[in-house]
């Protein structure tokens, strides 16, 4: 079959690689019809996650068909449609049992740190991702779904990661109604959880970030202001200024390890790799949210130390919320989001891409080219 193939920092390619096998009676295989590149690929992508191998496959984001199921397997069969959750949960461990998905205690056997997750190096289990004509889908009971027939294919790939990771922000973010609400980046991780915002009872969402493109998009899609912090003299202060100098209520850490904006933390983080990425996005929120307030954190950060002011934290009384994204525990409330009209997923899909050009369609991506906002490949 086809499949992305990591060669090292900056090189992916297309290859042939061998059809994944059942491995286990709760195995399912899937033909892929739809996979997309997401912005913590990109962390995979330019080297700054641990044991990211050569080889690997990435892509946590795909929807298909069933092609072959384990003896185990009862809830699905060959031939359906499914949206496939980023999480590889068991769904019976003490933590799935609690709906936290994305921390199961089973499905990844080279971390206790966080579960299982396709595509995404060996620190989330070294499983290949769904950048593929096919993928192998362990505990297929548990995480993937039938797609609904009344369901668009293209929001349905957006519902197994972006969608539910943006929701889930502003959910842990406890907003209540008329809170001011900063989310930091304008990504598609950013764009959703703004978009989400409202669903909470936000009464003004702002929204940070340096791509000129991405902050008209956001202001179109999620009807939300956008800001770009190179016009800032200083963020920090410009959110105080514009919340009559008590905080935002609630800020959303949606960049994680790349984040532009501060010298130290990009050299630190981002070039010698002294810490787990560049904080600067996560200081921005902790120093400008209010006292009592709540920083909600979905950027990805490496497993290793990074530069925190804690001490704001404590001074502040400041509540952090942070997490993977428990999909299926999301999936009802947002497919029912999707059918009434209050969130539009496919509307983020800016490019896409057949999987043999991959390799373009990720260098799009990175680089900030042609206005791209969500790539996905088509097998």
């Amino acid at each position: 079959m086809l499949a992305m193939n990591y060669r090292g920092p900056f090189r992916v390619r297309i290859q042939q690689k061998a059809m994944p096998e059942i491995q286990h009676p709760q195995d399912a295989i899937v033909r892929v019809t739809r996979s997309c590149i997401c912005g913590s690929d990109l962390h995979l992508y330019h080297g700054l996650v641990p044991d990211t191998r050569v080889g690997t496959t990435f892509g946590h984001e795909f929807i298909g068909v069933v092609e072959e199921i384990g003896t185990e397997v009862q809830n699905l069969k060959v031939g359906d449609s499914v949206l496939v959750p980023f999480n590889i949960a068991c769904g019976k461990c003490v933590f799935c049992q609690q709906g936290l998905y994305g921390n199961c205690h089973e499905s990844n056997p080279q971390a206790t740190a966080v579960g299982g997750i396709f595509g995404y190096s060996h620190t989330a289990g070294g499983f290949d991702g769904g950048q593929a004509q096919y993928v192998r889908v362990p505990f297929a009971d548990v995480g993937p779904m039938v797609i609904p027939e009344d369901l668009d294919h293209d929001d349905a790939v957006l519902l197994t990661d972006v969608v539910p990771t943006g929701y889930q922000a502003a959910e842990m973010g406890a907003i209540k109604p008329g809170d001011t609400v900063v989310v930091f980046g304008a990504g598609p991780i950013g764009i959703m959880a703004a978009k989400s915002a409202w669903l909470f009872g936000a009464g003004r969402v702002i929204v940070i970030d340096h791509i000129e493109y991405r902050l008209e998009f956001v202001k179109q899609y999620a009807q939300c202001e956008a800001y770009n912090f190179r016009s800032l003299e200083d963020v920090v202060l410009f959110i105080k200024k514009t919340t009559g100098y008590i905080g935002a209520d609630v800020c959303i850490d949606a960049v994680g390890c790349e984040a532009a904006g501060n010298a130290m933390q990009t050299i630190t983080g981002r070039k010698l790799l002294l810490q787990a990425g560049s904080a600067t996005a996560l200081h921005w929120a902790i120093n400008s949210v209010k006292k009592g307030g709540v920083v909600s954190i979905v950027g990805v950060y490496g497993p290793t130390d990074n530069l925190v002011p804690i001490g704001n934290v404590v001074n502040k009384g400041i509540t952090i919320r942070a997490n993977q994204a428990s999909v299926k525990r999301l999936l009802p409330r947002l497919i029912e989001h999707v059918r009434e009209g209050r969130l539009n997923p496919k509307g983020i899909i800016t490019h896409r891409v057949p999987l043999e050009e991959v390799a373009d369609a990720y260098h799009i991506f990175s680089a900030k080219l042609d206005n791209c906002i969500k790539t996905v490949l088509i097998p």
